[in-house]
């Protein structure tokens, strides 16, 4: 009888909850869901990782390839993500080209690695004006039951830290380069970004980390990213506004998630170690 109610009136179903100051899964308000991190999951990537944040679940891997620079930044390489959202990970999503909600989430994505300075492009570059990296990092979605950026950033940070690129040596006047597979070594990374999501319900309620469901009936969701302890970005598409003192309130809940995330990805790499 409960999943019939909730299947016909979505809305009134949430906000009995929400008036007694739960949410349906038994979370409070600003109560974030359990993560879970492995990196090095994919042996013929060049790095890799799988995030759960729930039960939405992102494999990331990241696969190396030689290119030329561009004309205007011929010392910089490149960093291409790219977000699949497959029928597995739900029902809303159909198989061919990408759907718009990938393509826009592969943006978001692409912004929060431009402003963060995770990995400088300088960094991927063999010989100026002839010969760079370019980083392909494909994200494919598993289940998807919301906060699907802050489980691409997670997979992505956790990826690129355990990204290993060998060493190439390259004369320009024969345009030859000597790939050295045996001679690798990690890629710099610069900040670790930590993304953590939010949706309005009803123009007044916010809550953490929400569900699909919750995503689906809100009024609003941002996503705000840290850099260490600095504001690197956030993401509102429209929807009800927020006054200055909840977005710093919960600018100030994203930091106190942030520790936890970059202890996750820490014991990880420690495990990929041992």
């Amino acid at each position: 009888m409960a999943e019939q109610y909730r299947s016909l009136h979505p809305i009134k179903y949430y906000r009995d909850y929400l008036v007694h100051n739960v949410r349906p899964d038994g979370r409070q308000f600003d109560k974030f869901r359990p993560v879970i991190l492995n990196v090095g999951s994919i042996d013929t990537a060049d790095g890799s990782a799988i995030a759960k944040v729930g039960r939405t679940t992102i494999v990331c891997g990241i696969k190396a390839e030689f290119c030329r620079p561009k004309a205007e930044t011929p010392d910089q390489g490149f960093i291409v993500p790219n977000l699949e959202l497959p029928p597995l990970c739900s029902p809303k999503f159909k198989s061919g080209p990408p759907s718009d909600q990938a393509q826009v989430l592969t943006q978001i994505i692409a912004d929060i690695i431009q402003h963060s300075k995770c990995v400088d492009p300088k960094d991927l570059c063999i010989f100026p004006d002839k010969l760079a990296w370019c980083l392909f990092v494909d994200f494919i979605c598993l289940d998807y039951d919301g906060s699907l950026v802050d489980a691409c950033i997670m997979a992505l940070m956790g990826a690129l830290r355990t990204v290993t690129l060998p060493s190439v040596d390259y004369d320009p006047s024969l345009d030859n380069k000597l790939v050295n597979l045996e001679e690798r070594k990690h890629l710099p990374i610069h900040s670790t970004p930590i993304s953590a999501t939010f949706v309005i319900f009803d123009d007044k309620i916010i809550l953490a980390d929400p569900t699909v469901d919750e995503e689906n009936l809100c009024t609003g969701i941002i996503t705000i990213v840290l850099k260490g302890d600095d504001l690197c970005c956030i993401h509102k598409p429209g929807g009800s506004p927020l006054t200055e003192e909840e977005l710093f309130e919960y600018i100030g809940k994203s930091k106190k998630r942030a520790p936890l995330i970059n202890n996750l990805i820490e014991a990880a790499l420690e495990n990929i170690n041992k």
